[in-house]
């Protein structure tokens, strides 16, 4: 996969045009010299999309990915441990307000179900 345009990196890496032009203004992915007035774009680039958006589906920050960018480059693996370990920790604490949320609208939903009169809870609860 080489010479390919911007158009073309954004199709292969399933993202906008934009995306590439924020990631790139955001230092996360270099900007090829242009060639004959347009910049070309390798297999590197579209991997680089590639890791940058499954990184940011894992939970990351754009900070923190390009954290991860600059420890790819050495042998940091203590630092993006840590990382990954405050990104879990982070999820854990999500997980566990999602499932305070939804045992809460468990109950609200079967309130909801035993009675038949006053307003309903699950709107009543919004409120």
């Amino acid at each position: 996969m080489q010479d390919l345009t911007i158009g073309a990196l954004a199709r292969e890496a399933c993202v906008g045009v934009e995306t590439i032009r924020f990631y790139q203004r955001r230092g996360l992915l270099d900007e090829p010299p242009r060639a004959g007035g347009i910049r070309r774009y390798d297999g590197r680039h579209v991997e680089r999309v590639r890791f940058i958006k499954r990184a940011q589906a894992a939970g990351f920050t754009l900070a923190e990915i390009g954290e991860l960018i600059a420890l790819d480059a050495g042998d940091d693996r203590a630092r993006a441990r840590e990382l990954a370990n405050a990104r879990i920790a982070a999820l854990d604490a999500r997980i566990a307000q999602l499932s305070e949320a939804r045992a809460a609208l468990r109950r609200l939903a079967a309130e909801c179900g035993e009675g038949r009169e006053g307003p309903c809870p699950i709107i009543a609860s919004f409120g």
